[in-house]
């Protein structure tokens, strides 16, 4: 025969069923709130009763002496013992397996048949091993790395059955409660709704002055409901208004976040909104499209040409190389053309055919010619009178 508990189990089945961590799942079409013997058992060791007062000893020095004391609240019903059992999968997903596995198990069959010795076989046998032991560690490191993902953990779903042995065991065992004591919220909150209610109930009793407050408090939350309503109702209509006047251009929107799913700061913020839909919206779309094309174009044709330009500078060196190892018979530039390049290049440079010159700057040009052409001649004696 049990009795009834004393104060102190109590307590003690107070402070587990509501510190220790619970689970909840179905249990036989109910709802119930089961946890793990080795967390009470920690939970316990960890509360008041676990240290020795003055004149008194623990009531929980090991995990032995809390193991009898949860028998006690298991042997009075605070908490019984269930046993996980694991849902199988449909008879469809093991027939499709066991199918698999016996043309799996052929195949092998056949291959066996197939090969000629059996120390070839252990042979490869062996480098299979190998392989796949290589390539679990290679999967180890990679899981390992801080920058790979982390597969998701399948968790198999169970369902929990009334044990036949009620006994409390420390480990992985399951229990679930019985003893659901109403927390001290929970009744304080209750509370207060009901002197609430009653307050309600008797306000013809209550002070005029109060009275009087109340009725100002109420009116001024009407007024303030009110308003919002309004402000709604009329932003729609100013919306329509300028976008009728507007032909559907101009889309003016006050308070825009009055009835959205924010804030009560954030519902009158910003004060307005406004948005431009016309011809010149959309012109400038698609100017921006085509400045955004050109941009494209540009570059691909500057990388053509950088591409030419390396092919022609390829080309001509190739070119002063072949001259260059002819013992310099050709010249490919004179001093005339030289002349000619840089006087069409001033030309080219302002952007004219032709360009005005000055007496005095052809006079200079003249004597240039006249000098560079003496010290030519000079040139062409010298080898001369060498060889003589």
């Amino acid at each position: 025969e049990v009795g009834e508990p004393f104060k102190e189990e109590k307590a003690v089945a107070k402070y587990l069923r509501f510190n220790c961590p619970t689970k909840s799942t179905n249990m036989m079409g109910h709802r119930v709130d089961y946890f793990i013997a080795s967390k009470a058992v920690d939970c316990l060791l960890d509360s008041k009763w676990a240290k020795a007062k003055k004149g008194e000893e623990a009531l929980f020095t090991t995990r032995e002496s809390v193991v009898d004391y949860c028998n006690r609240l298991l042997k009075k019903q605070f908490f019984h013992r269930a046993l996980k059992v694991m849902k199988m999968k449909p008879d469809k997903d093991t027939k499709k397996e066991k199918e698999k596995g016996k043309a799996e198990s052929g195949k092998e069959e056949e291959k066996k048949s197939k090969k000629e010795s059996g120390k070839d076989e252990k042979t490869k046998k062996e480098k299979e091993k190998e392989k796949k032991k290589d390539g679990d560690k290679d999967e180890c490191k990679k899981d390992d790395t801080p920058g790979t993902p982390k597969k998701k953990e399948t968790k198999r779903k169970f369902k929990l059955e009334p044990h036949e042995d009620q006994v409390f065991l420390d480990g992985n065992e399951v229990y679930v409660w019985i003893y659901d004591p109403v927390h001290f919220k929970t009744f304080a909150m209750g509370l207060v709704l009901v002197i609430a209610v009653i307050a309600a109930t008797l306000f013809p009793l209550w002070p005029a002055e109060m009275r009087v407050g109340v009725y100002y408090l109420s009116v001024g939350a009407g007024c303030f409901v009110a308003s919002i309503l309004l402000l709604a109702v009329a932003r729609c209509i100013l919306f329509l208004i300028i976008w009728l006047i507007t032909g559907g251009r101009h889309h003016f929107w006050f308070l825009p976040n009055l009835t959205a799913d924010v804030g009560f700061i954030d519902s009158f913020r910003p004060l307005y909104t406004h948005e431009y839909k016309g011809p010149k919206a959309d012109l400038k779309k698609e100017e921006k499209a085509e400045s955004k094309k050109q941009q494209k174009y540009d570059s691909e044709e500057k990388s053509d040409s950088e591409k030419k330009e390396e092919e022609d500078g390829k080309t001509e060196g190739t070119r002063n190389s072949g001259t260059d190892g002819s013992g310099g018979e050709r010249h490919s530039d004179t001093d005339s053309d030289r002349r000619e390049d840089d006087r069409s290049q001033h030309s080219s440079g302002n952007g004219n055919d032709f360009e005005m010159i000055t007496k005095e700057e052809l006079e200079q040009q003249t004597d240039e010619g006249d000098c560079e052409e003496e010290e030519e001649e000079d040139t062409e004696r010298g080898p001369s009178h060498g060889k003589s």
